[in-house]
């Protein structure tokens, strides 16, 4: 497997469960606290399921309420003990350690990012809020177009270690972030950019003195009662792809749904995300900044805090990741739904309005009471 052709279909099949075979990783420990205990409770879900897991390239798939797992399936090669590549859910896991320094004080949502990181002063993020960076509402010039040689996220992937470098390339992803320039006024219209989510792991090394890594292992992943031990991909530099490099098994990732489904609490009840945190996030963020984004798919949706608001009856929220990663939270059911796939395509407005479709049909349907 050569560095430019790992993620899209069909090398994704073998590659999404091998990342750290191919891209410079570390650990993530889960540490020695209580596991987050999951019983077995199985229920037949039809052949219906079955089809739509086998159809959209999954790996992996669990649905969990309360501690009950309703149905897991393992296919593609993939076992209970595989860590699998999260792609974009990362993002949300990047934000339940960001919100730890929200509501410690520590970092203000107000204030523009160049308070917290300097070197920042002269990009796109210098009078971009930290608010405006959590809800991708800011101004950047970036294109996300994972296809485009020439596209801003080819180089992040480049300079994170996911692509062979070339010449003219930044040094990290640190020198990267801080070329990126304004595009237009910020907070006014959800514009969906990868390196946003970096620049948030920036900042939480900033205030806190420490690796991105270390938090992302010592502040969130020995807390929620994983099972397993984790991994993040890395740059020349040590800095980790907070963006979309965090890779962990079936259950530990429905676990971490688990968590914050249940307002922050952990195995034992402990507060691991602030509840508050929690609370701001399922509010959602500015519905007109993202209905040309979202309005297909979540006419009343929008994004707050790297997840996505659906804004349906059930209050759903979710991360997700291209080539089909999900963690899907239902708190009118009490539903977490996991699934990790190697969707052959990056990204397809059809694709993704079939997967809301169908964790909807599982939780308000075959799943429903009665």
């Amino acid at each position: 497997m050569t560095i430019p052709d790992w993620q899209p279909g069909p090398s994704n099949r073998w590659s999404f469960q091998h990342v750290d075979e191919i891209v410079s990783s570390v650990g993530l420990s889960r540490g020695e606290g209580p596991l987050l205990e999951l019983r077995d409770a199985p229920l037949p879900l039809g052949p219906e399921v079955d089809d739509f897991l086998d159809r959209s390239y999954t790996d992996g798939f669990i649905v969990v309420r309360g501690r009950d797992v309703l149905y897991e399936k393992y296919l593609n090669g993939m076992i209970p003990t595989t860590q699998h590549l999260l792609q974009s859910v990362s993002k949300s896991m990047c934000s339940a350690v960001f919100g730890q320094c929200v509501a410690s004080g520590v970092v203000a949502v107000d204030a523009p990012v160049s308070r917290y990181v300097p070197e920042l002063a002269d990009s796109a993020y210098r009078d971009a809020t930290v608010q405006q960076v959590l809800d991708m509402t800011v101004g950047v010039q970036y294109d996300e177009g994972y296809a485009n040689p020439d596209s801003e996220v080819q180089t992040h992937e480049r300079v994170g270690g996911w692509r062979s470098a070339i010449p003219g390339d930044p040094i990290d992803t640190y020198a990267f972030l801080a070329t990126l320039k304004k595009s237009g006024d910020h907070g006014k219209t959800f514009f969906y950019c990868s390196a946003n989510t970096d620049v948030l792991a920036w900042i939480l090394e900033r205030v806190t003195g420490r690796g991105f890594a270390d938090i992302l292992a010592t502040d969130l992943w020995a807390k929620i009662g994983a099972e397993h031990d984790a991994s993040v991909t890395v740059d020349a530099s040590g800095f980790p792809m907070a963006n979309g490099g965090i890779n962990v098994t079936l259950r530990d990732l429905a676990r971490f749904g688990r968590v914050v489904l249940d307002r922050g609490a952990g195995p034992k009840g402990q507060t691991v995300i602030p509840p508050c945190w929690i609370d701001d996030t399922r509010r959602g963020g500015d519905r007109d900044a993202a209905a040309e984004e979202m309005g297909d798919v979540h006419p009343a949706g929008s994004y707050r805090n790297q997840f996505w608001i659906s804004g349906d009856s059930h209050g759903c929220f979710y991360g997700i990741g291209i080539y089909g990663q999900y963690v899907w939270m239902d708190p009118a059911s009490d539903i977490v739904i996991a699934k990790v796939s190697s969707l052959p395509e990056a990204d397809n407005d059809a694709v993704w309005a079939e997967h809301v479709g169908f964790f909807d049909h599982l939780t308000h349907g075959l799943l429903a009471p009665g």
